[in-house]
């Protein structure tokens, strides 16, 4: 980490910056006690500031006051340095091949205890797999961790290319309101109530979104910003509850491939210039793969291309099949598909059990499989779990079809496609890392385009948006009247890398008449409309250039290029699973006065929870 420390009567070098040129120089450090090892009569301490590490060697009368003073005390020393004898330089240490030594009352060299520390609830030095509850009460010290540490350098480091580069594309970053009016963005709202309006409420917006389009509409070309969002959501791996920031962006004048375009420019650099130094980038053209598509081939509108492995669908193979199980499937006009595996060697019985276990488990229903061995000679024996019911027929056709030439297994599911293929998805991504098929050192980016506008509600059985009620439907208003609900399209689109979806965007309804069209499919009068979004319906009829926009998930973004599986490993101060601020101690109570200021009173409920809690 390079080195900026503003030198100050604290220190004339940060822990990162000496080297053997300034050996036999007098400097003064300051930092925190990393380690401390006693060699009798001389104590090493790795002393450690935002920079890097120094080794700094105690002589005589230090070594009384440093036995005293734990681990992470804050401590500034004065001494000299000296380089390290050879074997015993660290070459792991930006510093490794020297070391300052303070070496006693005798010198100038001095030892300053600037803040003692106290015992610690958990190391920080070493990972002592300490309780997520404890590390996130103290995550100041975990955030003094080295991997932690350097994550949110990264973080800020990645967050500054993003704005150098979208200003290089001609964007302008413009901020948005916090307090605005609650939006159907598709989550729960984070609400504020108004001390001057009476039973009134502000809500937290889950996204500029119609501040953005609004923007546009004043005649701002190219906008951007890094905005802070709000939805009271659950958490997840790769999602933090409560709060995370975008990159939001909007275009006038623009149609899809326009975006696509200039969100392929900002991603391809931004990897490039933030990747590992063998890892790999797709080239753009990024591939742009329709939303039905890609839930046949993948399962998935979230496809880790770094997985080579498909799903096929085979019912035409069994379209006369004697397979109960299949038969049965297709004739409630469902589909028989598969996932064929290269596996080299035949796996032992008991993975195939194990494997059919997990997608029971999952589903509620059986998985077939069937083995087509190869050897040196060609073509070997057929074997699996359902080889009895297959015709010879049927096997030859699913050694063309599926192009078989090498050892394959194949893992069958029958039922319909809505209900199987998400599953399917989940087995696929199962199968990539048993096998070791992933791509590694990889970013695999792609576009997944022509989203349905409309969706049935399982449950409710009505018609819903399915992605961002604010898309243009594919058609327009010819659309809207013409077709059937769920066989329109709307112009959306999800940036995906690695199997995580980091952006989600569409060419935006401009025109009041179609938007109130597009409502009224999902039971919205145009007093709704009027009502949810008059302010933007009110700027589009005094002109609204065509327009479209997208917003990336800033720290899935950062927690890819951080090798991160967990979002809050990129984060500074997240919330607990819970959606606690366990440092803070958020959410918490206030004082009477405040909620008659704002004209709440608690429900009784909430109150004998409160009570509760007190006990």
């Amino acid at each position: 980490m390079k080195s900026r420390a503003i030198h100050s009567v604290y220190r004339t070098h940060s822990c990162a910056e000496l080297r053997l040129g300034e050996v036999g120089a007098e400097v003064t450090l300051s930092g925190w006690i990393m380690r401390k090892r006693d060699h009798g009569g001389v104590l090493f301490v790795d002393l450690r500031d935002h920079y890097g590490v120094t080794q700094v060697v105690f002589h005589d009368t230090f070594l009384e006051v440093l036995q005293e003073v734990r681990v992470e005390s804050v401590i500034t020393i004065t001494g000299v340095v000296r380089a390290r004898e050879d074997g015993l330089r660290n070459e792991k240490l930006e510093t490794g091949e020297i070391e300052v030594h303070c070496e006693g009352s005798e010198s100038r060299h001095s030892l300053t205890v600037q803040s003692p520390a106290e015992v610690l609830p958990f190391q920080v030095a070493e990972d002592d797999n300490a309780p997520e509850s404890i590390r996130l009460q103290q995550r100041f010290l975990e955030l003094r961790r080295e991997k932690l540490h350097a994550n949110m350098i990264r973080r800020s480091e990645i967050t500054n290319s993003v704005r150098e580069i979208l200003q290089e594309l001609g964007f302008r970053e413009y901020q948005t309101p916090i307090l605005t009016s609650s939006s159907p963005e598709g989550a729960r709202d984070y609400i504020v109530p108004s001390r001057r309006h009476p039973g009134k409420f502000y809500a937290l917006p889950q996204a500029p979104q119609q501040f953005k389009q609004l923007l546009m509409v004043s005649g701002f070309d190219r906008y951007f910003q890094i905005a802070p969002c709000f939805r009271d959501e659950d958490a997840r791996a790769d999602r933090s509850p409560g709060e995370f920031y975008q990159i939001d962006m909007e275009l006038s004048f623009v149609e899809q491939d326009d975006v696509l375009g200039v969100n392929e420019a900002l991603m391809s650099r931004l990897f490039k210039r933030h990747k590992g130094e063998h890892e790999e980038v797709t080239e753009t053209p990024f591939p742009r793969i329709p939303y039905d598509e890609c839930l046949s081939m993948y399962g998935s509108d979230k496809p880790d291309l770094r997985n080579p492995l498909k799903i096929r669908e085979l019912s035409a193979i069994f379209e006369n099949t004697n397979f109960k199980v299949f038969r049965s499937a297709l004739d409630a006009n469902g589909a028989v598909c598969a996932i064929p595996v290269p596996v080299g060697k035949i796996p032992p019985r008991k993975y195939f059990d194990d494997t059919v276990s997990f997608f029971q488990k999952m589903t509620g229903q059986g998985l077939a499989y069937l083995s087509f061995e190869y050897g040196e000679e060609g073509a070997g024996e057929i074997k699996g779990s359902v080889r009895k019911f297959f015709s010879d027929e049927e096997l030859e056709a699913l050694r063309s079809e599926l192009a078989i030439t090498e050892t394959t297994s194949i893992f069958f599911a029958a039922g319909g496609r809505q209900h199987i293929l998400p599953w399917l998805g989940k087995l696929r991504d199962k199968l990539g890392k048993d096998f070791s098929l992933l791509e590694e050192n990889a970013y695999r980016f792609c576009w997944v385009t022509d989203y349905p506008m409309y969706e049935l509600d399982e449950t409710t059985g009505k018609i819903d948006f399915g992605h961002n009620p604010f898309s243009m439907p594919q058609g327009g208003e010819e659309a809207l009247a013409s077709q059937h609900p769920l066989e329109i399209k709307a112009h959306q689109y999800d940036l995906v890398c690695n199997g995580y979806e980091l952006g989600s965007g569409a060419i935006r309804n401009h025109q009041p008449e179609t938007m109130y069209q597009a409502f009224e499919k999902v039971g919205y009068s145009r007093d709704d409309v009027e009502k949810g979004f008059g302010g933007m319906l009110r700027a589009f009829r005094f002109g609204a250039p065509p327009h479209g926009g997208i917003a990336h998930g800033l720290e899935r973004i950062i927690m890819l290029l951080c090798g991160e599986e967990t979002i809050r490993d990129v984060i500074l101060f997240p919330l607990a699973q819970t959606g606690e601020d366990l440092l803070m101690g958020a959410p918490s109570e206030v004082r009477d006065q405040q909620l008659q200021d704002v004209h709440i009173q608690l429900a009784p409920s909430a109150q004998e929870d409160l009570k509760a809690d007190e006990k």
